[in-house]
């Protein structure tokens, strides 16, 4: 019987993901497990590296819609474990990160997610990120992405997946926040946890898809504020949300619908800085490149 399957979509990037295949291979754990490379819009090529005992590496094609959140769910209706991890193409799982979570699990059997911290690896410095509590709160989520726990790092169990909490949403817009979506709705219905230890290595140099797309943020942003009316309850966390849909606005140029959304933040949430900088963007006071380039140095983003 597998234990863990490990969903790992990828595009074109066969040697990144080659890597990300060996750091769950290298895991050094003695339960069973798999790990799923789903070929998104690509050939289906499995790469060539030693798998030890108990484990399998197996490539299926992503039959649904095109994309992130499409792909994951390929792997998550293939997979065969009693747990479900996910992994970027693009990242690496560290030593102990697999036990880490078992224990955790095993711990916490009702959880609906169990998550680790991470380090930020821009190529030239290693940043950790880790969370501020090791159980999170959906009013948590909502006032805080939380961005110390990433997708890379996420497990859940197979059950929930297919029950109550459900697949990846395949309607956000280019998939963009479809791991915050499922965090918010995994807080809403029980225990986040989080193996508050830097597991998961995650590379931020530009190669990410979903860099620079400042429309399909906005777009996606205000889906997920139409989908969690949570949100509206909380005036600090609707402003939250409000400034980063100005911000990427004035990034992607469209000034006007910009402000809008940046006096809309500060009515809400008035210590909103993404707000007055997309206010500064949208009257050409600074770049939006400008600021992602200083905030990547501490291993945030925008």
């Amino acid at each position: 019987m597998v234990e863990v399957s490990v969903v790992l979509p990828t595009h074109n990037r066969p040697e990144l993901m080659k890597l990300g295949v060996e750091s769950v291979l290298a895991q050094g754990t003695t339960v069973t497990g798999e790990v799923v490379i789903v070929f998104d819009a690509c050939p289906v090529e499995v790469p060539d590296v030693p798998v030890p005992d108990g484990w399998i590496v197996r490539g299926i094609s992503n039959t649904r819609s095109r994309g992130l959140a499409g792909a994951r769910n390929s792997g998550i209706l293939a997979a065969e474990g009693r747990l479900v991890a996910f992994l970027d193409d693009d990242d690496e799982w560290l030593p102990g990160k697999l036990d880490a979570q078992l224990r955790r699990f095993a711990e916490k059997p009702d959880a609906m997610v169990v998550g680790t911290a991470m380090v930020v690896d821009d190529g030239d410095n290693r940043i950790v990120r880790r969370v501020p509590s090791d159980e999170l709160s959906h009013e948590d989520f909502l006032r805080n992405r939380n961005p110390g726990l990433h997708s890379s790092s996420l497990m859940f169990r197979r059950e929930v997946l297919l029950g109550d909490l459900g697949l990846i949403d395949e309607e956000l817009p280019r998939s963009y926040g479809e791991d915050y979506d499922i965090l918010l709705r995994g807080s809403a219905l029980g225990l986040v946890t989080v193996v508050n230890e830097p597991l998961v290595r995650v590379l931020w140099n530009g190669q990410s898809y979903y860099f620079g797309q400042w429309a399909a943020y906005a777009e996606a942003l205000q889906y997920l504020l139409a989908k969690h009316p949570d949100f509206a309850t909380i005036p600090a966390a609707l402003g939250r949300i409000e400034a980063q849909v100005a911000f990427a606005l004035a990034s992607a140029g469209k000034r006007k619908e910009s402000r809008s959304w940046a006096w809309r933040a500060l009515r809400h949430n008035p210590g909103q800085v993404k707000a007055a900088l997309a206010l500064a963007i949208s009257w050409k006071l600074v770049t939006p490149q400008a600021i992602t380039k200083i905030v990547q140095k501490f291993g945030r983003g925008i």
